[in-house]
């Protein structure tokens, strides 16, 4: 009577990572023309790994080879050891692995505001073991060099589709009021708002950007046709089309922090009900950037107190055309002189 072989106990993730090409390619011989290898060769492979496994892991249906219950299964595993081989490459080969410093790489949406990027990632610059690479560019890119493990986050003012392989998370770092804002000579806010807009210049977005579709429905709402002067998708832009006095420019409050803080905007305009939300997002990683979970803690408290001290309170300002309810932050006390 013939005896059986014993199955290994051991996996080949070899012979499991060219099952997972041919699930993905749809078939061996475009599988094996992907990969440089002879069909035979992956068909082989194919038997060999159904064998240890003791299941089969395709059907034939015409000339397609379509994924078994037990296929199914065994694609979700080696999906899992393939985004693993990828981080265990990652963290050895990217730049700096090799030194104690760790590089934090942030990708950052093209108009995004350049104070919320800073205050990202100014707790790691006094760090001897920490530096970081930030990268522009749109929300698409961003996110396949993010799946692709060339980004550890995604700094964003809108969430990323979930899910996915590898799995995507949105972090909320925090929700920051409205404004507009500007340094105009000549602004009657005596009809109340938002009547006081008909006619105003206005400075405004990307149509693309949430914060514009809010506006948007927020004047369709009101009956106002806005006044649109310029859209741009660059908040460095839209501050200083705030502070060129030719209007008023729609933005989030962090974007005009520092001009909030020294008084340089004469007309701060509360816009009820918008907002802007700010994500930092990320995929699942087995070996994941210590530094992220550190930063976006930090940021969301920075975010948090600065809401706190950002609540609009009118201030006596000559003339009647002009309203200054600009957000102040508390002042420090002086400091005691020391007792020599």
């Amino acid at each position: 009577m013939q005896t059986r072989e014993p199955l290994p106990q051991w996996l080949n993730y070899h012979h499991v990572l060219r099952f997972r090409a041919i699930a993905r390619e749809g078939g061996v011989t475009p599988a094996a023309r992907a990969l440089r290898v002879s069909a035979s060769t992956l068909s082989g492979q194919l038997a060999e790994l159904e064998a240890w496994l003791g299941s089969a892991l395709f059907e034939r249906r015409g000339r397609s080879l379509v994924l078994t219950d037990a296929g199914r299964s065994v694609l979700d595993h080696a999906e899992v050891i393939h985004q693993s081989g990828i981080e265990l490459l990652d963290l050895f080969r990217r730049p700096g692995a090799s030194g104690k410093r760790r590089v934090l790489r942030i990708g950052a949406v093209g108009p995004l505001s350049k104070n919320l990027q800073f205050d990202f990632i100014e707790p790691l610059l006094s760090r001897a073991d920490a530096a970081v690479s930030v990268s522009a560019g749109s929300f698409g890119d961003l996110l396949a060099r993010l799946r692709a493990h060339l980004l550890d986050v995604v700094l964003s003012d809108a969430p990323a589709p979930v899910g996915g392989t590898p799995e995507i998370f949105n972090h909320v770092l925090g929700e920051v009021p409205a404004y507009l804002v500007g340094r105009m000579r000549k602004f009657d806010r005596s009809p109340g708002f938002p009547e006081c807009l008909r006619g105003v210049p206005l400075f405004l977005p990307a149509r693309q950007e949430p914060l514009r579709e809010q506006f948007e429905l927020l004047m369709a709402g009101a009956g106002i046709v806005p006044e649109v002067r310029a859209e741009v998708d660059d908040m460095a832009l839209l501050r200083l089309l705030a502070l060129s006095g030719k209007g008023l420019a729609l933005t989030s409050a962090i974007v005009v922090e520092r001009e909030l803080d020294a008084a340089r905007l004469a007309q701060v305009l509360p816009l009820p009900g918008l907002s802007v939300r700010f994500h930092a997002v990320t995929v699942r990683r087995r070996l994941g950037n210590p530094w992220i979970e550190e930063v976006v803690a930090g940021i969301r408290g920075r975010i948090e107190r600065f809401i706190g001290m950002a609540q609009p309170a009118r201030t006596d300002r000559p003339g009647p055309s002009i309203s200054a309810a600009s957000p102040r932050r508390p002042r420090r006390p002086a400091p005691r002189p020391r007792r020599r």
